[in-house]
């Protein structure tokens, strides 16, 4: 009897060990190098920066069986910048990311937070602006698209995501204003689309940023998450690429409308450039995108890679039609798993805009604007997963 009743108790136990079987993770990556700009406000310049090409992070991740193929999931996640240890997103505690949910096997994962888009989520790594081989300082002018590497994160937050079906997966995500009386005053939604199968994917999606940067709610100018102040922010984007071999294909567009732009965000100068009308010029009216990329990853042995990509961007601002060119190039070689080195260079041309406005001068993204319409910068780093 006794020895019944003691293989029970164990079985028990070892059932419940089972059931709240958990793991938390501590992650990071570390990005750090020198960059020669050409022009920044008009001078050249030498310096050693953070994030340029990944966001600079550390963070804790976890997860908890609950049984029954459900799980209880978590992430807090903090930027920082190497240079100085100052937050890459002010005043922030955890501002890169920090959510939680439920994650189940057959349906999918609801999270509730400060996260990342949908559409970053689907389309942004089909883009050069996403990947370690092109990175933050490759992203489309003023990252108007919200498609580079995880700039933009998105406060009062509620994200799905469903389980893959063949090949296939679909998310959506609703942002509050958290405003009494002001329920649509700076809210966000979107979805996207995504289908993964062997060497081909695809991705689509929509965002939409109503009021983005008016005072608290989903994306807010006081840590920096807003790239531009608009009184609406429409952005769609569609993408693909393929692999073959060593080599990686991929093509992206993406359409962004803005509406009543006051100011775009500057990473390099640290501050909102158009609305007050300063050394930049002015910003205001009506702004239409449209981005079109083309890039290409080729690896010349396991460790030593090459990438390219080039993009055109189409304007219409105020009667006028800017226009930018941008082209960047890299070169990485993988001291380990989780430790390479890179050289890159990053050109944009931007031409076509009022001479007094900001879009005029190229803006290379984390860079401080050029006092010109031309910005080229090349910088040599290196990252380390952790």
């Amino acid at each position: 009897m006794k020895k019944t009743l003691l293989a029970a108790a164990l079985c028990g136990a070892f059932t419940m060990s089972v059931h709240a079987e958990s793991s938390v993770t501590l992650y990071g990556l570390l990005d750090t190098g020198l960059v020669y700009t050409n022009n920044q406000l008009g001078h050249s310049n030498w310096q050693l920066a953070s994030g340029t090409t990944q966001n600079t992070v550390f963070g804790l991740k976890g997860t908890e069986d609950l049984g029954a193929d459900l799980h209880a999931v978590f992430k807090l996640e903090q930027g920082f910048l190497m240079n100085n240890g100052a937050q890459a997103f002010a005043g922030s505690a955890f501002g890169s990311q920090v959510w939680a949910g439920l994650q189940s096997d057959p349906y999918g994962t609801l999270t509730f937070g400060r996260q990342f888009d949908v559409m970053n989520d689907a389309v942004g790594p089909l883009t050069a602006g996403f990947n370690t081989w092109g990175g933050s300082i490759a992203a489309h002018p003023f990252d108007n698209d919200n498609l580079a590497a995880n700039s933009v994160v998105i406060n009062n937050s509620v994200k799905y995501a469903s389980p893959a079906f063949h090949g296939v997966t679909f998310e959506t995500m609703y942002s509050f204003s958290n405003k009494a009386g002001a329920f649509a005053n700076n809210r966000s939604y979107g979805f996207s689309l995504a289908y993964a199968q062997g060497p081909l994917n695809l991705a689509a999606g929509y965002l939409q940023f109503n009021n983005a940067g008016n005072g608290s709610g989903a994306v807010t100018t006081a840590d920096t998450s807003a790239n531009f102040i608009a009184e609406r922010q429409r952005i769609w984007s569609l993408g693909g690429n393929y692999t073959f071999g060593a080599a990686t294909v991929g093509l992206v567009w993406s359409h962004t409308q803005i509406d009543n732009v006051a100011g775009v965000f500057s990473f390099g100068t640290g501050t909102y450039l158009g609305a007050a009308g300063d050394a930049t010029g002015t910003l205001g009216g009506s702004l239409r995108l449209d981005n079109y990329e083309v890039n290409a990853k080729y690896a010349l042995t396991p460790a030593l890679s090459v990438s390219g990509a080039y993009t055109f961007t189409h304007g219409a601002y105020n009667g006028s039609s800017p226009a930018w060119n941008s082209a960047m190039l890299q070169t990485d070689y993988a001291l380990s798993k989780r430790t390479d080195i890179y050289l890159e260079g990053v050109y944009q041309n931007a031409h076509g805009a009022p001479a007094d406005s900001v879009l005029s001068h190229a803006m290379l993204n984390t860079l401080s604007p050029s006092s010109t319409s031309t910005q080229v910068a090349v910088t040599v780093g290196m990252r380390h997963a952790f």
